[in-house]
């Protein structure tokens, strides 16, 4: 039989114009889609079997089908919610990044200044925000900003940190390098340093990203606050007052999806930017 009489399939290899490499990825990427959402509907419904099986009342564990109908009846003032903690967790994000990303700069290229104001970001850092907020809502009259400086301490440090870290972790070969050919500030910034320190700042915005939310959610827990422009979190502080579980449980899933539509966004954009050229993202072809 002749070479070309035999079935490609037979020999595990792809036929005449299919790329392996493309064909391992379409492959990777269908599971990557796929089992985790067999994974969450697999565990919604044995949540859903327990809670008929073992005929819990609602109001200790609501099964994930009365959570979505109390989601659909109270969504109109659930959403309005859901876009106070969206717009809070953005600012904060946004500010945190802004800021953390320019004292970052600063500290990587003056180190006195590095020496003297890191102390106080450490101290930021490691202060619990539950202890901080209640003197930040006292001296802040606007509780909005109060939650919103709350939020934006959480997601600051990391981004500072990390940004500092990567402008200082050019190789020093390279950094001779365009000391020899007489680099202009700019040119070293634009291609050594920055380059360098885009894989750090990508993996702080997954974290940061992440911790805005948190920040954000736990602030309003401590303030306390009720009534119209609220978050989730004081949705979910009035229904436990009320001792609605099923709407507790559907201000949380909504804070959840936004946590992992956060998560999903960082990680599209760290792939963007990181795909084409760094070894974190790029797919191996073996």
């Amino acid at each position: 039989m002749s070479t070309s009489t035999i079935d490609p399939t037979l020999l595990d290899v792809p036929g005449p114009g299919l790329d392996p490499v493309s064909v391992r990825e379409r492959r990777e990427r269908r599971l990557r889609i796929l089992l985790p959402i067999c994974a969450i509907v697999s565990a919604l419904l044995l949540w859903e079997f327990l809670v008929w099986y073992n005929e819990i009342p609602h109001y200790l564990i609501p099964a994930p089908s009365l959570i979505a109908k109390t989601l659909v009846t109270n969504f109109g003032s659930l959403m309005g919610s859901a876009w106070f903690t969206v717009k809070l967790t953005l600012l904060s994000l946004t500010l945190a990044v802004v800021g953390g990303v320019t004292l970052g700069m600063v500290f990587a290229l003056w180190r006195p200044i590095e020496m003297s104001l890191f102390p106080f970001a450490v101290i930021l850092q490691v202060t619990p925000i539950v202890a901080i907020a209640p003197l930040i809502l006292i001296y802040v009259p606007d509780t909005f900003w109060a939650l919103l400086i709350c939020a934006w301490i959480v997601a600051f440090f990391p981004i500072l940190s990390n940004t500092a870290i990567g402008l200082r972790s050019a190789d020093h070969n390279l950094r001779d390098l365009f000391t020899l050919y007489r680099a202009s500030p700019w040119q070293r910034l634009r291609y050594l340093l920055i380059p360098t320190a885009l894989p750090y700042f990508m993996a702080a915005l997954k974290i940061a990203g992440g911790l805005s939310l948190i920040g954000a959610v736990v602030a309003e827990f401590v303030a306390g606050t009720a009534g119209q422009n609220t978050g989730l979190a004081s949705r979910i502080l009035e229904a436990s007052f009320r001792n609605e579980i099923p709407l507790m449980f559907a201000a949380l899933f909504l804070v959840s999806a936004l946590g992992i539509v956060i998560f999903l966004v960082t990680s599209f954009l760290s792939t963007r930017v990181l795909g084409h050229w760094h070894e974190s993202e790029i797919k191996r072809q073996s």
